[in-house]
């Protein structure tokens, strides 16, 4: 995934239950077959999430300023009960160790609040059930790359999983032979104009 770092696991919760049925005999003759449930097709790969333009805004957003106030205040408890249950096996003080660096940079990410992200994932539902999308906030001279995860959580998406870095606002050119130099003229060039003027024809 271009422009991209590899994302953070912060954690994941996972409940498995299993109930088993009881099976009462009964006489041959009364006996009666019981058709057995399907089992729920998981879809093969990840699918498009339904989910709006402003709803992406709100996630991306609510969830990279939660952090940014995080990362200035050094309490990383609001983000923490703001993310999903998966998420919350991470005490204040992991969080705090896992995003030290950013911390220590004065990473400011208040420019989210009015910057559009530009997406390179668009949100899609994992075959986990998590909500996953990427992209980057366009910015001079940085700008700013990441990536979410949401899980679903009383009814709401909630942060599972989050990453940012740094990269480069502008492509850079691949390294390449010297050009050579210009030729040097001798003429005049004429001075720009401030309207549009047209040049008279050339004389036969």
């Amino acid at each position: 995934m271009s422009g991209v770092r590899t994302l953070r696991r912060l954690g994941l919760a996972a409940v498995l239950l299993a109930a088993v049925a009881g099976v009462l005999s009964a006489p041959p003759a009364l006996a009666q077959a019981k058709k057995e449930p399907r089992a729920a097709t998981k879809p093969a790969g990840p699918v498009a999430a339904n989910i709006d333009r402003n709803g992406v805004l709100i996630l991306v957003r609510s969830a990279l300023l939660a952090l940014d106030q995080a990362n200035r205040t050094g309490n990383y408890t609001v983000v923490r009960d703001l993310g999903a249950p998966g998420f919350q096996v991470n005490t204040d003080a992991r969080l705090a160790e896992i995003f030290a660096a950013q911390r220590k940079q004065g990473l400011d990410l208040s420019g989210v609040a009015v910057l559009e992200p530009q997406l390179t994932l668009l949100p899609q539902i994992e075959t986990n059930g998590l909500l996953h999308m990427a992209g980057f906030f366009p910015s001079v001279p940085k700008q700013l790359n990441f990536e979410l995860l949401f899980a679903p959580a009383d009814h709401q998406w909630k942060i599972f999983g989050i990453s940012i870095n740094l990269g480069d606002s502008t492509p850079q050119a691949p390294d390449g032979p010297t050009p050579p130099a210009p030729a040097v003229s001798t003429e005049t060039p004429e001075p720009p104009a401030a309207a549009i003027t047209v040049k008279p024809a050339d004389k036969p």
